[in-house]
């Protein structure tokens, strides 16, 4: 039942009991606008304006010994900013236990009416983010948002308290235009392997092939526009980064004497779905408020699907006028026959630091699944990554086995045994065996939840356990 529903039945009722108290209420006095409009969920309505409210909450809480980061003796774990991370026992006698709890909250209001041009609407998302983080028993002090200060227990994104996440306004159909406070129109998907394990470097950036993030930065505040062509292909185009959000530590790459001079990002954007096929590229060119393109990059991708296979290949490539680059490619396929599901995919990645090319890197990894019963499937895979094709005993790699079975239609349980492990000569540890086991429950509602062991031959463990829940 709507929320407008129970107040509709609020005021007939005080309608009945008091008519004068009923008449100078003069709200909620249209049953169809939301439904007009095409909006549903939660909704209150008024004779021309329908206001959608949605939000959602997530838990996370992990406990154990798994702070330290395990490299086996060579980077290519812990490089790109220990995104390749696998998580290690760091050792601290007596005071070994490591845990962190953490809150994510959002509430959303749409208020949308009817206009010559299209709904117009006005949108603000409220967002929370509370992060306590504890390592060796001792909170952590120091991990805070740009622009925050320092304080103990907080895990890198920390909103202190509720803030604006996005505050903007949009009219049209077909042809949309925002400004305001959001996000990026830029697209980044049709990049992703399909291997169960995916990729080293596709993990490091976040699932897929990616140029340096914020190099250019995008949302923040925009004005954009996007239109619906016909035929499955959509252009997008907008200004970002109009407030230049950038930290200090970006000012190298962009090669600007200030912040200052990184603002304004501009970004153009071509999709397109149809005919089993989904593909984008995106183009971004930054710092344009000053007159002179600081940085550049683009993100391109696409995906076939033809009865039984499955092909996708992507690329990003950015540069600065420092003599900067960096490139990124990825192609995976994927076949089912039957009862098995195969799949392929490699990357490589590269580029220039001041003019003077850096290592080459690259990365191959493969799986394949058999539904064995119905709710059963094993998957085997592996993955492989040379941090520097130019150098020996740089290499590394992950074996595993997956069995994912679905006990109920709300119950899945989900069991993996594996080894990471490197060629660094015989003098440090080259492997880690590990196994962990989740248990996920959906009874519905939008409700989820979680709870997951993991064990490692280093001698690290965790326990994560999560819980959520969105209203639309």
């Amino acid at each position: 039942m709507k929320l407008k529903s129970l107040i509709l039945g609020s005021v007939a009722a005080a309608g009945l009991s008091t008519a004068g108290f009923a008449a100078d209420l003069g709200v909620l006095t249209s049953l169809d606008v939301c439904d007009s409009l095409g909006i549903s969920g939660l909704t209150i309505s008024s004779a021309d304006n329908c206001l959608q409210i949605t939000g959602g909450v997530k838990y996370e809480f992990n406990w154990g010994d798994f702070a330290g980061n395990w490299d086996g003796g060579v980077p290519w774990i812990a490089a790109r900013a220990g995104n390749r991370n696998v998580m290690d026992n760091n050792a601290a006698a007596g005071l070994d236990n490591d845990w962190n709890s953490k809150v994510e909250s959002w509430l959303k209001f749409a208020g949308t009416a009817s206009s010559d041009f299209g709904p117009a609407s006005a949108v603000i998302k409220l967002k929370s983010v509370s992060h306590w983080v504890v390592e060796n028993e001792a909170l952590v002090a120091g991990k805070t948002p740009a622009g925050g200060a320092a304080v103990a227990g907080t895990g890198g994104d920390e909103t202190f308290g509720w803030v604006i996440d996005e505050a903007y306004v949009s009219i049209g159909d077909t042809t949309t235009i925002m400004a305001g406070k959001k996000g990026s129109i830029a697209n980044f998907g049709d990049d992703e392997p399909f291997n169960f394990l995916g990729l080293f470097n596709s993990d490091a950036v976040d699932k897929g092939v990616m140029f340096a993030k914020d190099h250019p930065k995008t949302g923040g505040h925009v004005i954009q526009i996007v239109s619906d062509l016909g035929n499955g292909v959509v252009v997008k185009g907008g200004l970002e980064n109009l407030d230049s959000a950038n930290s200090a530590a970006f000012a190298g790459f962009y090669n600007v004497v200030n912040n200052a001079q990184a603002a304004g990002t501009l970004v153009g954007v071509v999709e397109y779905a149809g005919d089993g096929i989904t593909a984008h590229v995106t183009g971004l060119a930054g710092g344009i408020l000053d007159g002179i393109v600081e940085n550049w990059a683009v993100h391109a991708g696409v995906t076939g699907t033809f009865d039984m296979f499955k092909v996708r290949a992507a690329g990003a490539y950015s540069a600065n006028n420092a003599n900067d680059s960096y490139w990124n490619v990825l192609g995976s396929a994927e076949a089912t026959f039957d009862m098995f599901k195969i799949a392929l995919s490699g990357e490589a990645t590269g580029g220039q630091n001041a003019g003077v090319a850096i290592a080459t890197q690259t990365g191959v990894g493969g799986s394949i699944g058999a539904t064995v019963t119905e709710g059963v499937t094993i998957n085997l895979g592996g993955r492989w990554f040379d941090e520097d094709t130019g150098t020996a005993n740089t290499e590394g790699y992950q074996v595993a086995a997956q069995l994912v079975a679905a006990v109920s239609e709300t119950i899945k349980i989900t069991g993996e045994v594996g080894v990471y492990g490197t060629n660094k000569p015989a003098a440090a540890q080259q492997t880690d065996f590990y196994g962990a086991a989740e248990l996920a429950w959906a009874p519905g509602g939008g409700f989820t939840s979680s709870v997951k062991g993991e064990v490692h031959q280093n001698g690290a463990y965790k326990v994560t356990f999560k819980a959520a829940k969105e209203f639309k």
